[in-house]
């Protein structure tokens, strides 16, 4: 399954329902302003690291360059995509699930 994750952890709790939920084996990509979620020293990163045990976590890259997020603070274990790889991951996983 493909879970989207498009809203800042700081603000909702998209981030935490999708990692509650989300099956292991899961591929999750974090956008928009999720892409807060995986920056290193945060309230959000023991959590996407123990998510990352067992799902696949992205983000998307041009997402970060419009927040202006340093490559530097994206946590290890998260794998960087642009739009042709988000492209790639939905045909792969179908239908994604959204989380709001």
């Amino acid at each position: 399954m493909l879970n989207l994750v498009n809203k800042s952890p700081f603000e909702r709790l998209a981030m935490e329902s999708c990692l509650r939920v989300a099956p292991k084996g899961s591929a999750i990509v974090f956008l928009e302003d999720g892409v807060y979620a995986v920056t290193k020293g945060t309230a959000a990163a023991a959590k996407i690291q123990a998510a990352a045990e067992g799902s696949a976590i992205y983000v998307l890259g041009p997402d970060l360059d419009a927040r202006g997020v340093d490559r530097e603070r994206v946590m290890d274990g998260v794998t960087e995509i642009d739009y042709g790889g988000f492209v790639d991951l939905v045909v792969e996983h179908g239908t994604p699930q959204s989380w709001l």
